[in-house]
């Protein structure tokens, strides 16, 4: 029975939890809810497990359902992204090429990889632009850029496809002069709570009342990598950082990294991923400057402190 599996039962899986019901997926994806439903059912029998309990208002996931909407999800990421390779294989070169880049990935990389884009693609305009966060999605939602690259948010935004490029680590760090700095050991959340954070904040509307690694209910929000980088260097507050973009400030000893719970020693690998409309995939000049990107040896906290 499970080789009857379809492509389309996997979707409306998909949809049914993203959404939360079945009528929400069914409007989704242009279906009936009763045909959400039997397709539901049809997919529960073929792999003979229960995947929603449907004794409340609202279908939810079962114990089952949990593992397996994983599982769906990725051989559903695995067929996009066969299809945009494919796309890029049988179509011809953009017109142009435009991109976004999440301000958090490092430049020196963007910048290499641009400079062999205008080599190997003379005749392609190639227009960047740097953002924060959700920023860096919404050029790519509403059809601006052809891919972006986006670091880490909870949900990725339906209809859109991530491709893993690499990571890079962020660290929690304040200035020499700072009074955090001169603590030893773990500093305690309610000592944290006592001092203002930097926050870059978010200039879209994709987190709009979701916060991310804010730990102090006093904030300064910047809009600005490179003006939160100078507010930490004047010991202005404390905040995190990309480590490519302090390095010579912690050997220097003007940055000072902050041992903090849940943050490991070195700092947090933060993922960094090429995102794209699903339905719109990169064609050859694009996918060349994804793979471009995935060779530019953007490490992890492990691998830079091993």
């Amino acid at each position: 029975m499970i080789e009857g599996l379809s492509l389309d039962q996997l979707r409306l899986f998909q949809a049914a939890v993203e959404e939360g019901s079945f009528s929400a997926a069914g409007r989704r994806l242009l279906r009936t809810q009763s045909a959400v439903s039997e397709a539901i059912s049809s997919l529960e029998f073929q792999l003979g497990v229960t995947l929603f309990d449907r004794s409340g208002r609202y279908p939810k996931l079962t114990t089952e359902g949990v593992v397996l909407i994983a599982d769906a999800q990725q051989v559903l990421a695995s067929v996009d992204l066969m299809k945009a390779r494919a796309k890029g294989i049988a179509s011809g070169i953009e017109a142009e090429l435009t991109a976004v880049a999440d301000v958090f990935f490092p430049i020196d990389a963007l910048a290499g990889a641009a400079m062999d884009f205008r080599h190997q693609f003379a005749g392609t305009p190639l227009r960047l632009y740097v953002e924060a966060l959700g920023a860096a999605l919404e050029p790519v939602l509403d059809g601006r850029a052809s891919f972006g690259i986006a670091g880490s948010l909870p949900t990725l935004p339906a209809g859109l496809v991530a491709e893993r490029l690499g990571s890079v680590t962020f660290m929690m760090v304040a200035a020499a002069n700072h009074p955090l700095a001169a603590w030893h050991g773990v500093i305690p959340k309610q000592e944290l709570s006592r001092h203002v954070q930097l926050v870059l904040t978010d200039r879209s509307n994709l987190s709009a009342g979701r916060e991310f690694g804010v730990m102090a209910p006093s904030t300064w929000r910047l809009a600005d990598l490179f003006a939160k980088h100078a507010f930490l260097l004047n010991g202005l507050g404390w905040g995190g950082m990309p480590l490519h973009t302090i390095q010579d400030d912690l050997a220097a000893g003007r940055l000072v990294e902050l041992s903090i719970e849940d943050v490991p020693p070195g700092g947090l690998a933060l993922a960094m991923s090429a995102v794209y409309r699903a339905a719109d995939p990169p064609g050859p000049a694009g996918r060349w400057m994804i793979e471009r990107l995935k060779s530019c040896g953007v490490m992890s906290a492990s691998e830079i402190t091993a």
